[in-house]
Order: C-alpha cells, then structure tokens, then sequence
C-alpha cells in the first residue's frame, strides 16, 4: 500500500486548479441554472478499466470547493477498476460538487492514465529483476502527483529533483572535461548519503566508467538489446544498471530479459493517455 500524501502537499496544487477553472466570477452557470440550496448525490465512476489513481487529489477538489460535502470513496489509489465501476460517491451541495467536477476529473483522468500506463509496463517485467522507473519528464508544477501515480502502478520513483542525485549525462561529460575529469570530481564533491549516476551511450564508455570508477549507477541510455545484455556481463553486478532511451511498451519485456535492474522511461508521466472518468447525477 502506498501511502498518501499529505493534504499540506496536495492542497496548494488543487487551489491553483481551482481559481484557474472558476476565473474572475466563479461558476456563473450554477449561479445561472442551479436553485440555492439544492442538492444531489454524484457518482465518479471509470469509463475504462486501469489502475486507479488520483482519487485523494478529486476528494480534496471536492472538499475545497466545500467542506460540507460528504465524500464516500469506493476503490483505492493502486487498485484496479472495471469499465463502469463506482470509484467515489460525493453528495451535498450541487453548485458545489458541479464547480469542483471538472477540476476532480482532469486530476483523477490524467494519474489514472499514468498508472494504467505504469502497470502495463511493470507486467512486462514479471518473472525477471528488472524494476520499472520514471524521469524527469513531468508536468510542470504535477511532479509529485504524477510520480505518485508511477508508484500506483507498480513502479519505482526516479529522483524527484536535480538535488536529489549526481545524474553526469552526456551534456555534462562534453563540458566537465570528459568522463576521466567528471567522475572523480564528482565523488570528491558528494557525501556518503549521495549517489552518483553516469549516462554511457557505448560499450567503450562503460569500459572507461568501470575502469575509473566512482559511479554507482550507471545509465545504458539507447543502446540496442544485444549491447543491453552485453553491458550487465560486462558491469557483473559492480554497478547499478538502468536502461534508458527508446523504452517501448512491446520492448519491455525482451529488455527485462537482459538483466538490468532498472527501465527508466518519459513516457509514464509525458505520453500516457488520461483514462475516460466521468460524473454521473443522480436522477
């Protein structure tokens, strides 16, 4: 089970949703077309089976609008749903749940997708070591939400942020001065609770990473699945390997199968399709 995020994290993105989408009036349709004071029972079920997520982040949409509503939750973030399946029941106010809806949904829809997207990706990965991994490539301002929907689907977090870890990428290693300058600076710099990555996009770059030493992960960033499996032989567990670059869903698996100990892919947070969620009145 994943533990959720706090409120205090959550709520600063879920305002700005909500003052963008209410604008300099609010939601003059309600004011236009809803009696004061009615109220209703609404249903947020998926449209299409995935891997939930997002479901805290709609809550709290819902909550923000107006604390009043009462918020039966019926599916947990990580757990599976059915097309057609009853993920929230929120009742109470109708102005309220109406103008809090759209923001809910795009919340609930894209982590979902994300997810979804992450878990097929981990299904490829059964029966061998490999772990699935996220980047970088995030919404801007929806890192934390969206990582979080990586670890719903099953997969593994990536760092959050450029203090969290020495990643040396190619850029890095063409301005640093190579990788026989890069590296041992590197080590020299970061305590002992830091780790140190390095991008390599040839067998010959391995080589000189091994022989220099002072990485502890090492990038294998678009080499083909033969060089894949050639690299883990050659590092023989002195180092963590992470494959990276071109990681599509239907080559998942054959990658897996090479042996690396990670697959870190954009594609979770920066191409998954938002999942079809909708918001059913009673009538």
């Amino acid at each position: 089970m994943i533990p959720p995020l706090p409120d205090l994290i959550l709520e600063p993105l879920v305002r700005a949703a909500l003052l963008e989408d209410l604008g300099r009036q609010g939601d003059v349709t309600c004011r236009a077309v809803i009696p004061a004071g009615a109220s209703c029972t609404a249903h947020l079920r998926a449209r299409q089976g995935g891997t939930v997520s997002g479901l805290a982040v709609a809550a709290l949409a819902f909550r923000l609008v107006d604390p009043r509503l009462s918020i039966l939750p019926h599916a947990a973030d990580g757990t599976p749903c059915a097309p057609g399946q009853t993920l929230m029941t929120v009742s109470g106010d109708t102005a309220a749940i109406l103008s809090a809806e759209r923001v809910a949904l795009n919340f609930a829809g894209r982590l979902t997708g994300i997810a979804t997207l992450t878990a097929a990706f981990v299904a490829e990965t059964r029966g061998t070591r490999t772990r699935i991994t996220c980047s970088r490539k995030t919404t801007p301002g929806l890192r934390m939400v969206e990582k979080q929907a990586v670890l719903h689907g099953g997969g593994t977090n990536h760092r959050f942020d450029l203090s969290d870890a020495i990643l040396i990428k190619d850029n890095h290693i063409a301005a640093g001065g190579g990788l026989a300058h890069v590296l041992p600076a590197a080590r020299a710099a970061v305590s002992h609770m830091m780790k140190i990555e390095v991008e390599v996009d040839t067998l010959e770059q391995l080589d000189t990473v091994l022989r220099i030493g002072g990485a502890d992960v090492v990038l294998l960033d678009n080499m083909t699945t033969a060089q894949l499996a050639e690299a883990v032989r050659r590092v023989d567990g002195r180092l963590v390997t992470e494959a990276s670059g071109n990681m599509r869903l239907d080559r998942i698996a054959e990658v897996a199968a090479t042996g690396v100990d990670y697959i870190s892919s954009g594609a979770l947070t920066h191409s998954a399709p938002a999942l079809d969620l909708g918001l059913d009145i009673d009538g």
